[in-house]
C-alpha cells in the first residue's frame, strides 16, 4: 500500500474554547521542532512543507454522505493522485457537539497502518471545513455488491469474512474497537481487497484491563450486540458479533436480525430471534452461531474463549492462507443459486434450445406488422387478420393467476382482447389498460429469502409486479436498452435492470407453471426497444 507524504496537521479551531490538536502525520517520523530564538550561526531553521489547500485539489464525484460530513472523490493538481476527501463543516460539528467523535476518528486512524483499512494521508482546513485526505477504495461499497449479487458464494465469502478477521484482530491488538461494522463501512480497493473507514464512533480501550469497555450507545440497528442494548456498554467481542451478522448477511442476503423498525429489531437480538434459511453453508451456520452468542465472553474469537487462534482454525477457515492474504487474489464475485434436486433436473432436462429460439425476435410499433421472426431480409411477411380472434390469437391459460399470449394480432384484434381483458382479468387494475403479454407468479429472490409476486408483462413494453396477497401494485421494473433477461436454470432466472439502483437485479424462481425460460423468452422479443412511459408507476421505488 501506499505510505502517506510528509505532511504536518493544522490546529483546527472550531470554537473558542475547543481546539482539535493535530500531530503529525508523517509515517515513522517525528513531529519537526519549532525553534525560538536565535538559530545556531551557519544552520538554516528547518522547512516545514506547505500544508495542503482547497485549491490544491480538483473535486469530484461525492462518494458517500454522512450525518456530517460529504466525501468526495479529489484528484491532487500536482501529483496526480486520488484521494477520497472527507469534508466536515466546522459549524455543525460544534452545533452537534460531535468535536470529540471527530478529533477520535482522526487520532485512531493516524495509528493505523494495515492493508485492511483506509488510510489517513493528510488534513487542512479552511475558514468553514476540515478536510481528511483518505485513500480512495475504488470499488464502492461491500453491501453494493451484496445487494446486487443477492447471496455470495462459499468461496467469495469465505475469502471477505476471513479479511475482516484479519482487519478485527489488527484493530483489537491495538485496544481498538469499531463499535459501527456494517457492510457499508466495509469498502473495496481496486484489486477488491476490504478496506474498513468510518472511525467516527470507534473507541480506544483502556490497556489495563481485558475487559474494558466504552459506554456510550453507537452503531446501526442490524448489527447492534446485546450487550450495548441491556448494559449500554461494548467491548472488543461487540465486533465479533458485528461480524456474525455480516458473515450470515454474506451468504444469506440479508442481515440475521429485521423487522418493521428499531425497537422491534432490537427485542429480536436481545431474544437471539433469527433464522436461517434453506441451504445455509453448513459450516459458515455453525460459524455464524458461535458469533451470535448472547454472552460475549463466549463468542469465538474473544479474550475468554482463547482469541483469534480458535476464529481463525474454524473449519469454515480451513482452506484459507493466512498469512499474505492481502498480496492473494481476492476470487471473482459470484453469486450463490442453491442448485435444484436432481428430481428438477431429470423433470425439465435441457433447456437451451428453447432459450436460443427467440433471440432474433423484433417487434413491430403499433399499426404495423405483428411479430416475426427477424431473418434480416427486406421483404415484409403477408399477415391476413381474421374476423376470429380465436382461430389465430391463442391465449395460453396455465392456471387461474397464469396465462401467455401469443404475439400475433392486429389493432381490431388487440381491442378485442383488451375488452375481454378488461373484464376478465382481475390483474388488469394493475397495468394501465396494457395488454398483458405474459403473467404469472414469481418467487422474488433476495439472496435466499424471497417474496411472491405476481408477475405481469405487457405491451409499451412494461413489467409490472403485484402483491397477489394484498392485490397492491408494488411496482414497475424500469425497460430501457440495457434490460437483460438471463435464466440461471429452469426455474430461476434474472431481470438485469442497469439504469436502476445501482445495476439491481431483479431475479425470481418460477412456481411449477411458470417457467424462467419462457419469461425469457417473453423478454427478449421486447428487448431490444426502447421503453414507452408509464404514466402510473415510472417514478416508483416500492420496495419488492
Amino acid at each position: 500500500m501506499a505510505r502517506a507524504t510528509s505532511q504536518i496537521y493544522d490546529v483546527a479551531s472550531l470554537h473558542s474554547s475547543v481546539l482539535i490538536s493535530c500531530p503529525s502525520m508523517v509515517r515513522g517520523q517525528q513531529d519537526t521542532p519549532r525553534l525560538h530564538g536565535n538559530t545556531m550561526e551557519g544552520q538554516a531553521p528547518p522547512t516545514q512543507p506547505r500544508k495542503k489547500r482547497p485549491e490544491d485539489f480538483r473535486f469530484g464525484k461525492i462518494l458517500g454522505e454522512g450525518s456530517f460530513s460529504t466525501v468526495v472523490l479529489a484528484k491532487e493538481h500536482s501529483t496526480g493522485k486520488e484521494y477520497a476527501i472527507k469534508i466536515l463543516e466546522k459549524r455543525h460539528i460544534m452545533k452537534e457537539n460531535k468535536a470529540q467523535y471527530v478529533k477520535r476518528e482522526r487520532d485512531i486512524m493516524s495509528h493505523l497502518d494495515h492493508p485492511f483499512f483506509v488510510k489517513l494521508y493528510f488534513t487542512f482546513q479552511d475558514e468553514e471545513k476540515l478536510y481528511f485526505g483518505l485513500s480512495y477504495a475504488k470499488n464502492g461499497e461491500l453491501l453494493k455488491y451484496i445487494r446486487k449479487i443477492g447471496s455470495f458464494d462459499e468461496t467469495c465469502t469465505r475469502f471477505y469474512s476471513a479479511e475482516i478477521v484479519c482487519a478485527l484482530e489488527y484493530l483489537h491488538q491495538k485496544g481498538i474497537i469499531h463499535r459501527d461494522l456494517k457492510p457499508e463501512n466495509i469498502l473495496l480497493s481496486e484489486e477488491m481487497h476490504i478496506q474498513i473507514t468510518d472511525f467516527g464512533t470507534a473507541k480506544q480501550l483502556s490497556s489495563d484491563s481485558k475487559l474494558a469497555r466504552a459506554n456510550s450507545f453507537v452503531g446501526t440497528a442490524q448489527y447492534v450486540s446485546p450487550e450495548l442494548l441491556t448494559e449500554k456498554s461494548a467491548c472488543k467481542s461487540s465486533d465479533l458479533w458485528a461480524l456474525g451478522c455480516i458473515i450470515y448477511q454474506l451468504v444469506a442476503g440479508l442481515p440475521p436480525f429485521r423487522a418493521g423498525n428499531e425497537y422491534l429489531i432490537f427485542q429480536k437480538i436481545i431474544k437471539l430471534e433469527y433464522e436461517f434459511p434453506e441451504k445455509f453453508f453448513p459450516k459458515a451456520k455453525d460459524l455464524v452461531e458461535q458469533l451470535l452468542s448472547l454472552e460475549q465472553c463466549k463468542r469465538i474469537g474473544c479474550e475468554e474463549m482463547g482469541g483469534y487462534g480458535p476464529l481463525k482454525s474454524h473449519p469454515f477457515f480451513e482452506t484459507v492462507g493466512w498469512d499474505g492474504i492481502h498480496l492473494q487474489t481476492p476470487p471473482k464475485l459470484t453469486a450463490y443459486l442453491p442448485a435444484m434436486s436432481e428430481d428438477d433436473e431429470d423433470c425439465y432436462g435441457n433447456y437451451d434450445d428453447l432459450l436460443s429460439q427467440f433471440s432474433c425476435m423484433q417487434v413491430a410499433q403499433p399499426g404495423h406488422a405483428p411479430l416475426v421472426p427477424f431473418t434480416g431480409e427486406t421483404s415484409q411477411p403477408t399477415y391476413n387478420p381474421s374476423p376470429s380472434v380465436d382461430q389465430f390469437i391463442h391465449i395460453h391459460e396455465l392456471d387461474s393467476n397464469s396465462m401467455e399470449l401469443d404475439l400475433q394480432y392486429s389493432e381490431e384484434e388487440k381491442r378485442i382482447l383488451l375488452d375481454k381483458q378488461s373484464a376478465a382479468n382481475p390483474w388488469h387494475q394493475f397495468v394501465e389498460n396494457n395488454l398483458i403479454l405474459k403473467m404469472g407468479p414469481v418467487d422474488k429472490r433476495k439472496g435466499l429469502f424471497a417474496r411472491r409476486r405476481q408477475l405481469l408483462l405487457t405491451e409499451g413494453p412494461h413489467l409490472y409486479y403485484v402483491d397477489p396477497v394484498n392485490k397492491v401494485l408494488k411496482g414497475e421494473i424500469p425497460w430501457s436498452p440495457e434490460l437483460r433477461p438471463e435464466a440461471k436454470n429452469f426455474k430461476t432466472f434474472f431481470v438485469h435492470t442497469p439504469n436502476r439502483t445501482k445495476s439491481r437485479k431483479f431475479g425470481g424462481s418460477s412456481t411449477t407453471n411458470t417457467r424462467a425460460p419462457a419469461y425469457r423468452t417473453a423478454v427478449l422479443p421486447l428487448w431490444p426497444h426502447p421503453p414507452q412511459p408509464s404514466n402510473q408507476s415510472q417514478n416508483r421505488d416500492t420496495p419488492l
